[in-house]
């Protein structure tokens, strides 16, 4: 086939659009892989300069300093970073599974991305209006339920113990006292409104930025961990890469399972308010899933709350549903979450119940959250490395 008079056709390399990519730099090469010092070469004597120390010591404490201040300035922002990764983590069993059937990855983690999309919008669909129409009704049921207390036996026995109702009407002829008196107090509540719709628009950044963060731990999840591995000292790369995977695949299975556990707790938990005739059994079953997302303690707590909920129907609500919930409690704990977390990250009990203390202590929810893959990870690393290395001695 021939081409027109006075033009001829480009090698494909001259016009093909190419884009610059931040790739792993390459694994040296020479003498076993590795460019080393010959046995016969000099040793380089170790010169010491007291200024050039006294110099390095120095800005290794400004470097301090400044790590500290910019890690409790941006304290939101690393809970964000975390977040999205601990998200990602868990999605990514699902992404290498995809993976394992012959999917590439971008596909396979966009075909997660889109399922959970699916989930989230019908939930919001379905569930989020029922949710807020109960909401507004205990809102609105909340005088009368007010003054059923009030007037109930429970009260008028705390109230002869404690003085319950002079200290309310104290407080009350307080406030009003203050309320016109004071001419800074007005600013004050106005100031808290403002904090309060800070608050509200900085939690609403912090969900862009997670979605967005997990997305991209996503879709580069294996460039991001190659990245973290090259900065490994070459002898102990393969040790290093070994290590990370057994952990961030732990962390992964846990998060994965765990969500699972929670999902069936939720339900379970549905299914039993709506056949006792647990009150706000659509706008409790959130507060159900969201704390059987704690371990150990967040079943328990889930039925409690769910309990004191369940007196407004009466005791015979309240018996059956507890005695059914607590029982599934025991069946979770030696059947369902062994099964499901099988995979997932071995802690001991003492250990997980100290771990969930101090994140809860430390980071609050998501610190709880994050406790237990964190301590599964640190004794993976104490029993593979801190261990043999004591032997070795």
């Amino acid at each position: 086939m021939s081409t027109p008079t006075g033009s001829r056709r480009l090698p494909p390399e001259r016009f093909r659009p190419s884009r610059q990519r931040f790739e792993v730099p390459p694994e040296p090469t020479g003498v076993d892989g590795w460019q080393r010092r010959a046995p016969w070469d000099p040793p380089v004597a170790a010169k010491t300069h007291p200024v050039q120390t006294g110099f390095m010591l120095t800005v290794g404490v400004g470097i301090a300093l400044l790590g500290y201040y910019v890690l409790t300035n941006v304290g939101g922002l690393i809970g964000w970073i975390v977040t999205a990764a601990f998200i990602s983590l868990g999605l990514d069993p699902l992404v290498r599974w995809l993976e394992s059937k012959r999917m590439p990855r971008a596909l396979a983690a966009a075909a997660v991305i889109t399922a959970l999309a699916l989930v989230v919008t019908a939930f919001i669909l379905v569930v989020v209006p029922r949710m807020v129409e109960q909401a507004q009704q205990f809102v609105a049921r909340g005088p009368q339920l007010v003054d059923q207390f009030m007037h109930s036996d429970l009260f008028h026995t705390l109230d002869e113990r404690l003085h319950i109702a002079d200290s309310v009407q104290n407080t009350s002829t307080a406030f009003q006292e203050r309320l016109a008196t004071d001419e800074n107090f007005l600013g004050g509540m106005f100031g808290s409104v403002v904090n309060a719709s800070g608050v509200v628009l900085n939690a609403i950044t912090g969900t862009l930025i997670v979605m967005a963060l997990t997305l991209y731990f996503l879709f580069s999840l294996p460039t991001i961990k190659a990245w973290c591995y090259r900065l490994a000292p070459g002898s102990k790369r393969a040790r290093v890469t070994h290590l990370g995977d057994r952990m961030t695949n732990g962390v992964g299975n846990y998060v994965m399972g765990q969500a699972c556990v929670a999902l069936i707790n939720a339900t379970v938990a549905f299914v039993l308010m709506n056949v006792t005739g647990v009150p706000y059994a659509s706008l409790l079953v959130l507060f159900v899933g969201l704390l059987a997302f704690v371990p150990l303690v967040g079943g328990v707590l889930a039925g409690v709350l769910v309990s004191l909920v369940a007196i407004l129907g009466g005791w015979d609500t309240v018996v059956p549903y507890a005695v059914c919930y607590f029982a599934y409690l025991q069946l979770e704990a030696y059947v369902v979450s062994p099964r499901i977390m099988a995979r997932a990250v071995a802690v001991p009990g003492a250990v997980a119940v100290i771990a969930v203390a101090a994140g809860g202590a430390l980071w609050g929810i998501l610190g709880a959250l994050i406790a237990i893959p964190t301590a599964a990870a640190g004794l993976l690393l104490v029993r593979e490395v801190f261990v043999p290395r004591q032997d070795a001695r």
